[in-house]
């Protein structure tokens, strides 16, 4: 368990941040800009479940919102090749995720267009942070091609978009309520 005393530590005031195991990197650096990304993702699905209605959505919610944490902490651990004890998102957590999208699409109509963020309030949240999601998956991509970054944690990443986006559809009356994209409507 973490214990937090002291909130401030000035140790960043010069522009840099120090990375699991002590490193130090500037603020700007690729990896601290994806688990940023990675934070606001989660801040963005704080904010979502607040307008969840349904208990097993929001318990889907909170426990990946405790997989966000285990991403930054992963994605902010350099990778060690000699036995890696660091947290790491794991294959089961990608799995559980494939599963929790194939049971939550079940339910939903077939799309005959892309969808607009919208709907309901909580689906236009859940649409939020879906975007945050995949800019969090461009900037560990890109990290990936910098250094070694678990590539689970990538993947990780991917499904979550995904699983935000049939949540979203689901919350809008399993797709009743979606807003559809009307190509060339205002033409």
């Amino acid at each position: 368990m973490v214990k937090l005393n002291k909130i401030y530590t000035r140790t960043g005031d010069s522009g840099d941040t120090g990375l699991v195991g002590g490193e130090r990197r500037p603020k700007y650096d690729i990896r601290i800009e994806a688990y940023g990304d990675v934070d606001e993702a989660n801040s963005a699905i704080g904010i979502a479940r607040l307008h969840c209605k349904d208990n097993a959505h929001d318990l889907y919610l909170k426990r990946i919102q405790h997989d966000m944490f285990d991403l930054g902490a992963d994605l902010a651990t350099v990778m060690d090749d000699e036995q890696d004890k660091a947290l790491r998102i794991t294959d089961v957590q990608v799995t559980r995720l494939e599963q929790e999208i194939d049971a939550i699409n079940e339910s939903l109509s077939a799309l005959e267009s892309f969808v607009l963020p919208g709907g309901t309030a909580f689906a236009a949240h859940l649409h939020l942070a879906r975007t945050i999601v995949r800019r969090a998956e461009r900037v560990a991509c890109a990290a990936a091609e910098r250094e070694v970054i678990n590539p689970v944690a990538i993947r990780y990443l991917n499904r979550l978009s995904d699983f935000l986006f049939v949540l979203a559809r689901a919350a809008n009356n399993n797709g009743a309520l979606d807003v559809l994209w009307e190509p060339g409507i205002n033409r």
